[in-house]
């Protein structure tokens, strides 16, 4: 990036990480904070410095939390701002100049979180170096909506596959948050999409996004519908997901001719697996497969003897994401789920994700865990992090994930999507269940599509859940300085005179009263400091703190947990996923701006913004995953087409958190390397009694065709790991399946048994406080690089945004409430 034009420059200023100290001079620019180390006052006088003299550059639009901690000249402690950045990079500077605190604390508060329009973010100005390799490429040409499908096999000029593009959202006021071009059933006319939009929330109506180019089963998505309390139904909304659930049958009969040499070739393996046992857990799954795929088994019914056909069972699927009693819980303010008795050719499933509200304040403990890293070497407190459930979280979301792509890629079935909008959770369980399914998206230009068609274009809302404009509750001061606190280890603490400290911070109160009777930002000498005038901020472009919320950040970490268990099978590494997140808030390139497609059409981003996919497709080799295997072969172990994930082995994104592996994970992998001992020490116990007498009552193995017939789940499924703190035993070896709704049980209600309607409670016991310590202790990694390449600390004072509470969560009216928080 070209060198920014700078507004203040702060000479001598020190700067924390880690606890590690680091001298040099801080920069402030519109749009970024640069430190350069080591200072101008020392390379002035020895020139032999200049030559290792490095800069550090922050985002202003990245600031999540940003405090002041003030101290009276007379204490003789420095002044301190402790920043908290999107990535998980803490941070603070040291001012010998109470003054000179104050003055980049509110310059940099006013770049960042008083800009009152989208217009005014970093994307609007940024432009790459000329001639430079990003500045010729044309990010935004990358995903073209007709050429994605025409790969899936659908588009005008090729044959019917039972399922036609509609254009009646082109100017999108069918529905404004969805793309201008819906994929629909071919027997469905727009007449009857314009009478079922008004059964779905936001006219989110059922639509595609994915098909299955060898079975042509598909995955489609839409919002929750509107029985209310009067359970009302609408004939054309059913017309619809029955249509989507035929169309795989009416229209069988492979790929597309026309099918591009990029999509791998796909599985023609017979496997079924059986579709009352979907509490089995995905290990389970794989192993059945890899089985059948590496030996060649036939599979046959225990009961009947017959030959199980692969996908002939087909059971089709409408999954709600949401906690069963949350479902129930929005029938009173008109919203619901579906009433299976008017759907009687799916089954439905509930997978017990919880709301934007509940994730956010999973990640906010995740940060208390980590907060103190920038004066601090000491690892994370394991407590919290156990505490905070964000593995049971992801483990819960892969499961379901992976629930959807047995269904469609092992079962031939179909499956329907939906949260209570669908553009929260709905976006991770149909992307990550592509991820799963699709080998085309585990490649670079793949997962670009999959991000671009499945969340911009799907209408995820990337401003309101990320908070791009920030806001001013993230820029506090810190009175308790006041009594001399200062950020610097082997410091004394300065509270000996307290009325001195008091008196002193009342003069230092330096900010002047204008006019209008608003506080005038002046520098160092008092001379006021142009702003201008504070912009209004449009209604639905304001932060508001507690509709953020880490719903894409989760999906980014379900996909690290799938590359790390599966390393050879993604052609981008860790590094990409991490970058991704960083531009996520960045506002660097308008990619991720506004929220839908409508939106940033009208803005005109296309023409006025870079996108961000330019920046990584230039520098590819460094998001390139050398252990990468673009072979597909579903009879070799290892390059199978479909993959699925072990929902017992997810670990901490430690690089994420700026962290080592052993800070974040060492816990857990202690734990799994005691599974794999036990594990082998079985299997030798196993083998000895095997070679022993046989047991009078084992049956003869030529008494019947046993070893051809499907095996049971024990007989596949491997020897579980012991689950670790905070991660629940349903979520991390089973499916977060929370309940099953089918048409029988409707009409048959005394068949049904009740369902859990939470599965929330951390499993496992806490740490103990004196082995926490001890381990923290021995743990400390002291003498870390600051701002070189090493994994660094983290920290950070407060949340990203609002609070809540558990306590009210068996209320139907706090669900409720959640619910529509979630939904604005």
């Amino acid at each position: 990036m070209a060198a920014p034009h700078l507004k203040h420059t702060f000479a001598n200023i020190h700067a924390l990480r880690g606890g590690k100290p680091e001298l040099g001079d801080l920069a402030l620019s519109d749009y970024h904070l640069v430190f350069r180390f080591p200072p101008e006052s020392l390379t002035a006088a020895d020139p032999n410095l200049k030559k290792s003299v490095k800069q550090v550059w922050f985002a202003f639009h990245i600031i999540s939390q940003c405090t002041l901690r003030p101290t009276p000249p007379s204490s003789g402690v420095p002044s301190s701002i402790r920043i908290r950045f999107r990535d998980f990079t803490y941070v603070s500077f040291n001012f010998a100049d109470d003054k000179e605190a104050r003055e980049a604390f509110e310059f940099i508060k006013t770049r960042t979180c008083k800009l009152g329009s989208v217009e005014k973010l970093l994307a609007f100005s940024y432009r790459p170096p000329s001639n430079s390799p990003e500045s010729k490429i044309n990010g935004w040409d990358l995903y073209d909506v007709r050429a994605e499908f025409r790969r899936q096999g659908i588009s005008e000029k090729s044959r019917d596959l039972g399922w036609r593009i509609s254009t009646i959202n082109k100017d999108y006021s069918f529905s404004p948050t969805y793309p201008a071009l819906l994929i629909v059933p071919s027997k469905i006319s727009d007449a009857t999409l314009k009478y079922a939009a008004s059964y779905r929330s936001r006219q989110r109506i059922p639509v595609l996004t994915y098909r299955h180019p060898v079975n042509n089963c598909t995955i489609t998505r839409c919002s929750q519908p509107l029985p209310g309390i009067s359970f009302k139904r609408n004939i054309q909304d059913e017309s619809l997901v029955s249509a989507c659930f035929s169309a795989s049958t009416e229209f069988a009969g492979g790929a597309s001719p026309d099918m591009p040499v990029e999509s791998p070739p796909p599985s023609t393996v017979d496997l079924m697996i059986e579709s009352e046992n979907t509490d089995a857990s995905m290990s389970d799954i794989q192993n059945a497969e890899d089985e059948l795929t590496v030996g060649g088994t036939i599979l046959y019914d225990e009961k009947t003897g017959k030959r199980l056909i692969y996908g002939a069972q087909q059971q089709n699927l409408i999954v709600d994401a949401r906690p069963v009693i949350n479902s129930y819980a929005m029938q009173a303010i008109g919203y619901g789920t579906e009433n299976m008795e008017h759907y009687k050719f799916a089954k439905k499933e509930y997978l017990n994700i919880d709301n934007i509200h509940v994730m956010r304040e999973s990640l906010e403990k995740v940060i208390s865990a980590i907060k103190d890293a920038d004066v601090s070497p000491f690892p994370p407190n394991k407590e919290l992090l156990a505490k905070s459930k964000w593995l049971k979280h992801i483990s819960g979301i892969l499961s379901g994930s992976a629930l959807i792509a047995q269904r469609v890629g092992i079962q031939h079935s179909n499956v329907l999507i939906h949260c209570s909008d669908g553009w929260d959770r709905t976006g991770q369980l149909s992307a990550l269940s592509q991820l799963m399914l699709d080998p085309y998206y585990r490649t670079l230009e793949g997962f670009i599509v999959l991000v671009e068609k499945d969340w911009l274009s799907f209408g995820h809302m990337f401003h309101l859940r990320s908070g791009h404009l920030s806001h001013e509750d993230w820029f506090t001061v810190d009175g308790d300085a006041l009594a001399g606190t200062a950020v610097k280890p082997g410091e004394n603490d300065g509270r000996a005179d307290h009325f001195e400290n008091a008196i002193a911070g009342a003069k230092r109160f330096w900010s002047k009263k204008t006019a209008s009777g608003k506080e005038a930002v002046t520098d160092a000498d008092g001379t006021p400091i142009e702003t201008g005038v504070e912009p209004a901020v449009a209604e639905n472009m304001a932060t508001r703190p507690k509709d953020i919320s880490p719903v894409f950040h989760q999906f980014l970490d379900a996909t690290y947990q799938l590359l790390r268990q599966h390393p050879t099978r993604f052609e981008f590494n860790e590094r990409f996923l991490r970058r991704l997140h960083y531009h996520v808030y960045s506002c660097q390139y308008g990619t991720f701006l506004f929220n839908n497609e409508r939106q940033r059409h009208e803005a005109r981003l296309h023409e006025r913004t870079r996108s961000v996919w330019a920046y990584f497709l230039s520098r590819r080799s460094e998001f390139t995953n050398e252990q990468y295997d673009a072979t597909v072969d579903d009879h070799v172990r290892g390059r199978e087409r479909i993959i699925f994930p072990r929902c017992d082995d997810v670990r901490w994104w430690h690089q994420l958190f700026n962290r080592t592996d052993d800070e974040m994970n060492g816990d857990l992998n202690a734990l799994a390397a005691t599974a794999e001992r036990v594990a082998a020490y079985q299997q030798a116990s196993s083998s000895s009694e095997l070679s022993g007498p046989v047991d009078a009552g084992t049956p003869d193995a030529n008494s019947n065709p046993s070893s051809s017939r499907a095996p049971s789940r024990t007989s596949v499924s491997p020897t579980r790991s012991p689950q670790p703190p905070g991660l629940a035993a349903t979520a991390a070896g089973g499916s977060v399946l929370a309940g099953v709704e089918s048409a029988h049980e409707v009409l048959t209600p005394g068949t049904r048994s009740p369902a859990p309607l939470n599965q929330n409670a951390a499993a496992g016991d806490p740490t103990s406080t004196f082995a926490a310590l001890q381990e923290r202790i021995s743990g400390l990694s002291l003498g870390k690089a600051m701002f070189g390449g090493g994994i660094g600390g983290s920290t950070g004072r407060s949340s990203i945004g609002g609070t809540g509470s558990d306590s009210g969560r068996n209320s139907q009216n706090e669900l409720v409430e959640q619910e529509m928080r979630s939904m604005d």
